[in-house]
C-alpha cells in the first residue's frame, strides 16, 4: 500500500529528519539511504521489517550539524607548504626583476587544505542513535497508521467486490438449474435424431455419449468452487495480519473457474454472467495488489 510519513527533531548539536514512502509491491523492497553512524543500518532495517511485510520502501535519514556549532580548524602543515612555495615563487619574480603584489593571509586561508570546516565537538555516537532511533519508531507509527487507514478504505471496496461476485455466482447458478429440462429435452432430441440417421447404431452406447457431453457442460462443480473461494476471501478479509499474497493466489483461482463458466456455459446469458464476473474479479486483482 502507498504511504508517506516524515519525522524531524534536534540534539545537541545535530539536526536530524527522517523521511519514508511506499508503493506497491509483491515482495518487501526496503531501499535506505542513511548517514554513516555504527550499527545504525541493521536496527532500521529490522524495525522496518517489523512494520512493513510488503511493499517498495524508501527511507532516508539526513543528519547535519547544527547551525552556529560549525568550526574552522587550521592546518599548520599545508599553511607551510604554502608559506614555502610563496617565498619560493617571490625570489624567483625578483629573480626576473619583477615585483609581486604584497600576499595578504585571506589569500592564505583561501588556498584548499589550509582551513578546513567541521562540527566541533560532537555529541556521544551513540547517544545520538539512540535518539534518531526514537524518531524513528515515532515515524513508523505514522507510516503504520497511514498504511492502516488505507486499508480500511480497500477493506470496504473488495468487501463490495466480494459481494458482487457472490451475487452473479447465484445468478449463475440459477440460470443453470433453469436450463436443465431445456438441456434434457435436447439431448432426447439428439437421441431421437440420431436414432432416426442410423438405425442400427447401440441406442445405450449412443445415449451414454450425450450423457457425457451434458456432464461437461455442467457447470455445477464452477460454481460450487465459486462459493467456496468466496468463502475463503471473505474470511481473509476478516484477517488481521498480511493477507496480500494469500489474496493474489485466491484472485488466480477465481479467474480460473470463470473462465471455465464461460467455456462451458452454452447460453448467451450464462455466457454474459461469466464475463461480468471475470471483470469484477479483475478489478478485485487490481486491488489485491494494493494489500499487504
Amino acid at each position: 500500500m502507498t504511504a508517506f510519513a516524515a519525522a524531524s527533531g534536534a540534539t545537541e548539536g545535530h539536526d536530524w529528519a527522517w523521511e519514508i514512502r511506499a508503493v506497491n509491491g509483491k515482495g518487501l523492497d526496503l531501499r535506505l539511504r542513511l548517514p554513516e553512524i555504527e550499527g545504525l543500518e541493521a536496527e532500521v532495517r529490522a524495525a522496518v521489517t517489523r512494520a512493513a511485510a510488503r511493499g517498495n520502501i524508501q527511507l532516508s535519514l539526513k543528519v547535519a550539524p547544527k547551525s552556529g556549532s560549525e568550526r574552522l580548524d587550521l592546518s599548520m602543515s599545508a599553511l607551510g607548504a604554502a608559506l614555502t612555495a610563496l617565498r619560493e615563487v617571490e625570489e624567483t619574480a625578483r629573480a626576473h626583476g619583477l615585483t609581486l603584489a604584497p600576499c595578504r593571509a585571506t589569500d592564505l586561508l583561501g588556498l584548499r587544505g589550509v582551513v578546513t570546516q567541521s562540527a566541533g565537538e560532537t555529541s556521544d555516537p551513540a547517544a545520538l542513535k539512540a535518539v534518531l532511533l526514537a524518531g524513528l519508531d515515532n515515524l513508523l507509527g505514522d507510516f503504520v497508521a497511514m498504511r492502516a487507514a488505507e486499508g480500511g478504505q480497500l477493506c470496504g471496496v473488495i468487501a463490495a467486490q466480494i459481494e458482487r461476485i457472490s451475487d452473479l455466482t447465484e445468478q449463475a447458478a440459477e440460470v443453470a438449474e433453469a436450463r436443465r429440462p431445456e438441456t434434457a429435452a435436447a439431448l432426447a432430441a439428439a437421441l431421437a435424431r440420431v436414432m432416426e440417421n442410423a438405425p442400427a447404431a447401440d441406442a445405450p452406447r449412443v445415449a451414454q455419449e450425450l450423457a457425457l457431453l451434458a456432464v461437461k457442460a455442467d457447470v455445477t462443480e464452477e460454481i460450487d468452487r465459486l462459493r467456496a473461494h468466496l468463502a475463503a476471501a471473505r474470511a481473509l478479509l476478516a484477517e488481521s495480519g498480511p493477507v496480500g499474497r494469500k489474496f493474489e493466489f485466491l484472485t488466480q483461482e477465481f479467474v480460473r473457474e470463470a473462465n471455465t463458466l464461460c467455456s462451458k456455459s452454452g447460453a448467451t446469458a450464462l455466457t454474459a454472467i461469466g464475463l461480468d464476473l471475470k471483470h469484477v474479479i479483475d478489478q478485485m486483482r487490481e486491488q489485491i495488489q494494493n494489500v499487504e
